[in-house]
């Protein structure tokens, strides 16, 4: 969880050590297009999960209203009830069910590209698991805050004080 070598954590859900070992993570590499104006927000970003038996990495890019969405999944998942993140049929798309016994079921979907589902169950969890990617979204944004703002339709500049 965290950050090495640049890379810091959107997401890390994991279950307790010394049980299965299920992780799915995403993963923020960096800005997309970084001094670009028109791709300077968006990150480079992968979902990474780990089982027993698979491990497998998806890359997606991730908008700032990703960010806005996710924290609106975690409102609702913070509620007891399911929430899915990632629908827009661009990128892998993730859906998280919790199973009522502290546990949660995390499906991620890579329509756009191989068509590959994998679920993975994560048995026990912390009890304070969604405070936990909530501070995690909360670096995030402090790491890479919005630069650019959208000034007319199509159109973009620089937020004041952030490049020249």
């Amino acid at each position: 969880m965290g950050s090495t070598h640049g890379v810091i954590d959107l997401i890390h859900l994991a279950d307790t050590p010394g049980t299965s070992g299920h992780s799915v993570s995403v993963r923020v590499l960096g800005r997309f297009q970084p001094g670009i104006l028109t791709g300077h927000d968006f990150l480079d970003c992968e979902i990474v999960i780990v089982t027993e038996s698979v491990k497998a990495a998806f890359p997606v890019t991730l908008l700032p209203e990703d960010l806005a969405d996710w924290e609106g999944a975690l409102a609702v998942l913070a509620s007891g009830r399911s929430a899915q993140w990632l629908e827009s049929g661009r990128t892998p798309s993730m859906k998280f069910k919790p199973d009522g016994s502290g546990g949660l079921w995390v499906s991620v979907h890579d329509g756009p590209a191989s068509g590959v589902t994998v679920t993975l169950p994560l048995f026990v969890l912390p009890p304070t698991w969604v405070g936990e990617q909530r501070d995690l979204l909360t670096r995030v944004r402090e790491v890479y805050p919005r630069e650019v703002a959208e000034t007319s339709p199509g159109t973009y500049e620089w937020r004041r004080g952030t490049r020249a």
